[in-house]
């Protein structure tokens, strides 16, 4: 085990005394040159490494960040994120590090920003915002750049707002891989099912359009001659409503046997599928939620792609905690994995690796 190396020791070998050496190593005023040199010189011989984690602790500062999503039911990918925020914030619990989750209603800019600028009036020690429309929250990044506020992105990667940091999966080629493997199963079809969820004509967020430019990028090359089919569910609609569109669907569509959400509620097609007892029918979806891994054990789902939503919540609020409190460099871009679960393993599926 490496000696551990005490101030009065590096005070002896620099030839100053050991509160020079302490203003050195806490970057405080009222150091000479020649001093801080001789310092600097022993410190870089002996490889001094500081304790980061004993310094912030010393500090005795408090930390708030704030996570800003859309409201969501239970059993939702944004719980996931939710779930892992608060475990990163128990986990740092000693740094007196606090957590506070804020809600926006989706494809509403007026809750978004009357959301965004509560946050912006608490004076956060830093943001994770899971962003709305480009334009309008750059708005709000903008101002939280002017106040030397770092905050991450989490779900939507958008490099024009320059966060700190990005949290999940790279988009195209997600949907691209979604392509690839429901091809394993829907080969030999004449048309699929590209069910969407949106409100006045949009999906609910970049990540969505990306993930489908990337599995009709896929489609075009490898297989041009099967049709698309798109499907509308609109955003917030009771089930009543759902079973009569889908029913309509099919029975327009008899011949479709395959469909694909770019969405986590790929459940709602496939309670209808069990319900109905159409067994000759499978959707493919995302984000391993209780509903949807009920229906792929079931049958009525085929795949499911899982982006580990609890790391992403915990990994946010941990690397927020690594760039303010102990003031390291963190990576600016981190994906996700890209996961594929059928009905054999998803009860090995882990979201967390803590």
């Amino acid at each position: 085990m490496a000696q551990k190396v005490r101030i009065k020791d590096i005070a002896e070998k620099s030839g100053v005394s050991v509160g020079t050496v302490d203003r050195i190593l806490h970057n405080r005023p009222n150091v000479s040159k020649s001093a801080r040199e001789k310092v600097e010189k022993v410190l870089k011989e002996i490889n001094y490494q500081p304790n980061m984690y004993a310094s912030a602790l010393a500090y005795n500062k408090s930390y708030t960040f704030y996570l800003i999503m859309p409201k969501h039911e239970s059993e939702a990918y944004w719980q996931e994120i939710e779930e892992g925020a608060m475990k990163a914030c128990d986990a740092r619990r000693d740094f007196h590090i606090d957590v506070k989750v804020t809600y926006y209603k989706r494809f509403d800019r007026k809750t978004f920003s009357e959301t965004f600028q509560n946050v912006l009036d608490s004076e956060p020690n830093g943001v994770i915002v899971v962003p709305g429309e480009l334009e309008l929250t750059q708005h709000y990044t903008d101002q939280l750049h002017q106040r030397n506020i770092p905050f991450i992105l989490l779900d939507s990667y958008m490099p024009d707002l320059r966060p700190l940091s990005f949290f999940g999966q790279d988009s195209f080629s997600s949907g691209y891989f979604a392509a690839k493997m429901l091809m394993l199963v829907a080969s030999r079809e004449k048309e699929i099912m590209l069910m969407k969820q949106t409100k006045d004509g949009k999906v609910a967020s970049k990540q969505q359009d990306n993930r489908e430019v990337g599995f009709r990028h896929y489609m075009r090359d490898h297989y041009p001659s099967i049709d698309i089919v798109e499907l509308d569910l609109p955003l917030d609609e009771d089930k009543s409503e759902y079973d009569s569109i889908l029913e309509a669907f099919f029975k327009e569509h008899p011949n479709v046997h395959h469909g694909i959400t770019m969405c986590s509620k790929a459940h709602i097609v496939g309670d209808f599928i069990l319900r109905t007892n159409r067994r000759n029918v499978q959707i493919m979806g995302y984000d391993m939620v209780g509903k949807n891994a009920n229906c792929l054990r079931q049958g009525s789902i085929s795949f499911l792609i899982a982006q580990h939503a609890f790391m992403q919540g915990y990994n946010c609020v941990d690397t927020l905690f690594k760039a303010i409190v102990l003031k390291q460099k963190v990576e600016p871009v981190n994906y996700m994995p890209i996961e594929l679960l059928t009905k054999e393993n998803v009860d090995f599926y882990r979201r967390t690796q803590l």
